[in-house]
């Protein structure tokens, strides 16, 4: 029995609770007499149940000695309990029945988290509550686990922003639990301790006695059920939880002494660039979350309009992004934090750039705390929330269970979202502590390579640090540029306007309601989610966009500069909820915008506007020429499995250059290039439209109607239709049948020890009872693909099984990374695993085969949760020419006619070992610790198969799947 209880009401307030005003979900709080804070969730509309438990311990309480503990924990409690001791269970019943599972360990919290089918949430459940119970750590168990931290830990050795965030830790007190190293290692788990005759396993067990108690936990359960029915399932599986009675551990005193602040730190990044981090201690926002402090201050310090210190830093060529805000916070500590990436020219103006920011928050000062802008901050946030859009239900539990400790429960749902009280005094106080007596600046460049005389010892970042004075940065402040630094004016784009437009179409799939020889449009009226919402994807379809590595990076340029150009205009829309984007696609460029429609069409108008009065600014062309080369070159400094699907794309994508091509092409672009280039490119365009939710079809046509006025009907029109012929069409290498292909190549990054295989099967081209066969292959191979290469054998922490669809051709992708084993012998494994699931496929019981199948069908039927979702779907159907928008139905209908024999042979014919029909790829990514292994592997290629080894001259010579697209 639950010893406590409130309810949800039909207002919107939950017992305490506030819930947004289109929110038909209902809410109950209980504890349970173990003391278990608990809130249930009845959503009768749900596919998917889900429930997330919020720990209150986390990587602040590791031992001494033993950094990562709690992380360590983390990853132990999934492998079994005592009520279901096999191992990895847990993970193998949530993935074969249509779930999902992960968790995290935080400074001060665990959070552990599933989702799953309906129809399984009871046994799920169950075997989640066990975690809690009588979770089984095996001696056998803790040096496997061991080994999988470390190799997380192995991938994030070269990533900037674990390695930034260790060097601030590094940089403050020894005593504070802040400065510790939190992940874990082989050298901190195992090494260390056994060295000073700590045995692991039984300080984890210890720890999880100590730490792990009902009364610190928080528990979100979100299910289809109503609320009785649920709570009397969570007063059954969770009451057994022990209550000890401990404490949430504190953590009191701050992170930073005088000695760790007025610093100015030099540090050595992976990556190619600039950037210039401001931090200071200031007070924790949460005790004032609904006066928002720092979301105002940030707000204003990040803006991006005109007047703004962006703006400036942009005008200047210093800048070309900037984010303001809390960060690393607690309930005892908080940092604000300004975060700027500079140009080559910013970084030489570093002392100017400093003087800038610190004159803004002297504006900020003299212009006192502002009604109006409250008045804003607090109208968008109200706006967001209120109507929000449902998200999948394991997120939503994540994110409110974390709430629970901190908020009251009135605000477990909103969080620190909604600021509503104008309080001057509070904000003026965190403004106060922006100030140069207490700063801490890290200044990031590979230009101090060679000039650092200390390295941080978890992950060998080189850097310096020196000590500023308050009068040294007033001396910057008064030598900076004379420019003009203002508040923001009055966003227009705020909406006003929430009703739900009268569609009397109540249609269930797109439908073409527009087609000339400029555009077509399709278009779907909302009849799900009923929110004032609107989603628009434009494709602007250039046959010259893609036609060699020049055009495809000058055509990035072009998409870079109209972001650029638009930016101050467009940042006041994405402030108040209406997203856009514009990118490169298959064959040109995309335009998209998500959010309010009440002034979508506005930001659509000045976008066009901005794409028929193309000019190139010289200066603003050599910043974003700059920009796009170091992304190209940080390339380089990918991740192993992420260079392998790369070089598996190029394998298999007809129409995708080398980025090292890209790169050399950018090297001799000028501005003249791109001025010359971009009336070509626009000459000769087709415009593919979607267009879904709160709009009328008049207005979608109107809408699409404007860019042919503006672009294609005007006296000099700027782009004329393409002819027949130019219509691209995304092709795909078909691989040889019976063939197993090879692609060897050295990683990019030589300081990197990880190595990657991409094992690709490629399978059939688009069709629905082959698609349903190949999806239930590898809802079944899927945990046993992460249990026996990853569980069993530890060959590294991302490993993963996957399907793969390339412009409607299918197949399926083994990918695992490894610091222990080089890529031959993986590759090795993969084959060995695949002669495993022969016995697998072949002993299946008639049982087994109708659960998968069930359970399969029980994912696919999962309905979109929000317009963005459903319009994704369709889109990918417009975009590969499928448009199959009845494709869910149909393959579930394939699925439901399906044998196991068929299912057999299925996989007889293109999956196992010695299939006849199989075609395979393995790109084999090779790390400096394993780089000596590659001759011998290549060595070691059968005659019967064929090793690639000029990937451009390998798809020339392959025959091409017919495209989908007609």
């Amino acid at each position: 029995m639950a010893v406590g209880m409130e309810n949800a009401t039909a207002s919107g307030e939950c017992g305490e609770i506030l819930k947004p005003r289109t929110d038909k979900r209902e809410y109950r709080r209980i504890v349970l007499k173990n003391s278990l804070e608990v809130l249930l969730i009845s959503d009768s509309e749900t596919d998917k149940c889900a429930a997330s438990m919020n720990v209150s311990v986390g990587s602040f309480s590791d031992p001494e000695g033993l950094e990562g503990l709690a992380h360590f924990l983390e990853h132990m409690l999934f492998y079994a309990s005592e009520k279901y001791p096999e191992e990895d269970s847990y993970s193998k019943y949530i993935t074969e029945h249509g779930g999902s599972t992960n968790a995290y360990t935080s400074s001060e919290d665990t959070n552990y988290h599933f989702d799953i089918n309906t129809d399984s949430f009871y046994e799920a459940l169950d075997r989640f509550a066990q975690f809690f119970i009588q979770p089984l750590m095996s001696i056998d168990a803790t040096m496997r686990e061991i080994k999988a931290v470390d190799s997380e830990h192995q991938n994030n050795l070269l990533s900037d922003s674990w390695r930034m965030a260790q060097l601030q830790k590094h940089l403050s007190r020894e005593d504070h639990p802040y400065h510790k190293f939190s992940t874990g290692n082989m050298d901190t788990l195992h090494v260390r301790p056994e060295a000073n005759g700590v045995d692991t396993r039984s300080e984890l067990i210890k720890f999880y006695d100590e730490h792990y108690s009902a009364n610190i936990m928080h528990l979100v359960v979100y299910g289809k059920e109503n609320l009785d029915k649920t709570q009397g399932l969570v007063e059954e599986l969770f009451q057994g939880i022990r209550n000890t009675n401990q404490g949430i551990p504190r953590f009191p005193g701050q992170p930073c002494t005088l000695d760790h602040l007025q610093v100015l730190v030099k540090a050595v990044p992976i990556m190619q660039g600039h950037e210039l981090s401001v931090s200071w201690p200031v007070t924790p926002s949460i005790y004032h979350y609904e006066e928002a402090p720092c979301r105002y201050l940030g707000d204003l310090i990040g803006h991006e309009g005109e007047g703004s210190l962006f703006h400036a830093l942009k005008i200047l060529g210093w800048a070309t992004g900037l984010y303001a805000g809390e960060a690393d916070w607690s309930m005892e500590y908080s940092f604000f934090n300004v975060s700027i990436d500079l140009t080559d020219a910013g970084h030489e103006h570093m002392q100017d750039i400093l003087g800038l920011l610190f004159k803004y928050i002297k504006v900020l000062q003299q212009s006192g705390v502002s009604q109006w802008i409250f008045d804003e901050l607090s109208a968008i946030c109200e706006a967001e929330f209120h109507y929000q859009a449902k998200i999948d239900p394991i997120s939503y539990a994540v994110d409110i269970s974390s709430n629970m400790k901190i908020y009251p429960t009135k605000h477990w749902l909103v969080g620190s979202s909604l600021p509503s009280k104008f309080n001057p005094a509070i904000v003026q106080k965190v403004l106060d502590e922006l100030s140069p007596n207490n700063v801490r600046i890290f200044w990031e460049s590979n230009k101090f390579e060679g000039q650092t005389d200390k390295v941080e010892p978890w992950y060998n970042t080189a850097y310096s640090l020196e000590k500023i004075t308050k009068f040294t940065i007033q001396e910057w402040v008064q030598s900076a540029p004379d420019v003009n630094l203002l508040l923001p004016t009055p966003n227009v784009f705020i909406p006003t306007e929430f009703s739900l437009k009268d569609l009397k179409d109540k249609d269930t799939f797109p439908v073409l309601l527009r087609k000339t020889s400029f555009s077509r449009l399709w278009y779907k009226p909302d009849t799900k989610f009923f929110k004032p919402k609107a989603y628009v994807k434009m494709d602007f379809n250039c046959p010259l966009a893609v036609s060699s590595p020049d055009a495809a990076v000058l055509s990035d340029i072009f998409v870079w500069l109209l972001v650029d150009y638009l930016n101050e205009y467009a940042y006041y829309a994405q402030a108040a909820g209406l997203d856009y984007g514009l990118s490169l696609s298959d064959n040109g460029f995309e335009l998209s915008l998500a959010g309010f429609n009440h002034k979508l069409r506005i930001l659509l108008e000045a976008v066009i506007q901005k794409i028929a009065k193309f000019e190139v600014k010289p200066d603003r062309f050599s910043v974003i020429k700059e920009t796009v080369t170091k992304a190209y070159q940080n390339n380089k400094f990918q991740q192993p499995h992420e260079q392998a699907t790369n070089y598996c794309s190029l394998v298999l994508q007809d129409q995708i250059w080398p980025w090292t091509e890209e790169l050399d092409a950018l090297s001799h672009l000028e501005a003249e290039d791109l001025a010359n280039f971009v009336p070509l490119l626009l000459s000769r365009t087709f415009v593919e439209c979607y267009i879904a939710g709160n709009v009328e079809k008049d207005e979608a046509e109107s809408m699409v109607k404007h860019i042919e006025d503006v672009l294609f009907t005007d006296s000099k029109p700027i782009c004329r239709p393409l002819f027949p012929s130019q219509f691209l069409t995304n092709r795909v290498t078909e691989l040889g049948t019976g063939m197993k292909h090879f692609y060897y190549q050295e990683g990019s990054n030589s300081s990197d020890e990880n190595s990657a295989l991409v094992h690709y099967i490629q399978v059939h081209k688009d069709e629905f009872s082959m698609n349903s066969k190949l999806q239930l292959f590898e809802l079944i191979a899927k945990q046993d693909t992460f249990h026996q290469l990853r569980t069993i054998e530890q060959l590294g922490y991302i490993t993963s099984l996957s399907l793969s669809n390339v412009s409607g051709v299918y197949g399926v992708q083994f990918i695992i990374q490894s610091s222990v084993k080089g890529p031959g012998h993986i590759d090795s494994r993969v084959e060995s695993l695949l002669k495993d699931l022969e016995s697998k496929f072949y002993n299946m019981s008639d049982e087994e085969f109708k659960s998968n199948v069930t359970n399969l069908i029980d994912m696919k039927l999962e309905k979109d949760k929000n317009l963005d979702e459903e319009s994704w779907f369709y889109w990918a159907e417009i975009q590969t020419g499928t448009l199959k928008f009845n494709r869910i139905d149909a393959e579930v209908a394939a699925l439901r006619l399906l044998k196991k024999d068929e299912l057999i042979d299925f996989f007889d014919e293109y999956i196992k070992v010695d299939a006849p029909n199989k075609k395979s790829l393995s790109i084999c990514v090779y790390g400096n610790q394993h780089l000596k292994e590659m001759r011998n592997d290549k060595d070691k290629i059968p005659s019967t198969s064929i090793e690639i080894e000029d990937i451009v001259c390998f798809r020339k010579s392959q025959p091409l799947y017919g495209s989908l697209k007609l």
